[in-house]
């Protein structure tokens, strides 16, 4: 049996404001913006084989960053996952492509859909996690110099915790560790994990 082409929520990147799409975007920003820029723009699902070769669409990414309450320790995990091009990177960020099945219905607003789809990807990528911890949005990243990073366009949010330990990780976070925030500079990172570190002012 074929496997359906998996589609993904993208934006025209002509459409999107000229700031979010230099070729290294460090942008603090509220979600009402963001949310705002992505729906007058126009969003859409297409089919992921040819979002990843068309640099005229920006995939859009949830791209969620966990630390301590006091800004310590840093969750961290090694790249294994779906998209090869990062293996053997560290990385900061959880997340991943937003699909149809994150949005609701046809009046479904950009907000809804960006929102369930970030909720999706926390609860694929972690076993366990306090649903009490809030989660809040940082920003915009988004980087031209690799052939991933131009074409997504990142989210950045943070979840700022207490019990880092009630956090627990599956199989996709291979390596799974907290480490100190102060030490994350020893690690091959990967170019968004380092952006959405300088854009919470970690590095």
């Amino acid at each position: 049996m074929t496997k359906p082409i998996e589609k993904i929520l993208c934006v025209d990147r002509a459409s999107l404001p000229d700031t979010w799409v230099t070729r290294r975007t460090v942008m603090p920003a509220s979600l009402q913006d963001f949310i705002a820029g992505c729906t007058k723009g126009g969003f859409f699902f297409a089919d992921r084989p040819e979002a990843e070769q068309d640099k005229n669409k920006k995939q859009i990414i949830p791209y969620i960053l966990l630390q301590t309450q006091d800004g310590k320790k840093t969750a961290v995990y090694n790249r294994k996952g779906s998209e090869t091009r990062l293996h053997d990177l560290w990385s900061v960020g959880i997340g991943g492509h937003i699909n149809p099945e994150d949005n609701a219905g046809p009046e479904d607003k950009f907000e809804d859909i960006l929102v369930s789809g970030m909720t999706r990807e926390l609860d694929e990528e972690l076993i366990r996690r306090p649903a009490s911890d809030p989660i809040e949005f940082c920003g915009i990243i988004n980087e031209d110099i690799t052939p991933v990073g131009s074409v997504h366009l990142g989210a950045v949010f943070k979840i700022l915790t207490k019990t880092p330990d009630a956090y627990v990780a599956g199989e996709e976070l291979y390596r799974f560790t907290w480490m100190d925030t102060d030490r994350l500079g020893t690690l091959t990172m990967e170019l968004w994990s380092e952006l959405a570190l300088e854009l919470l002012g970690d590095k």
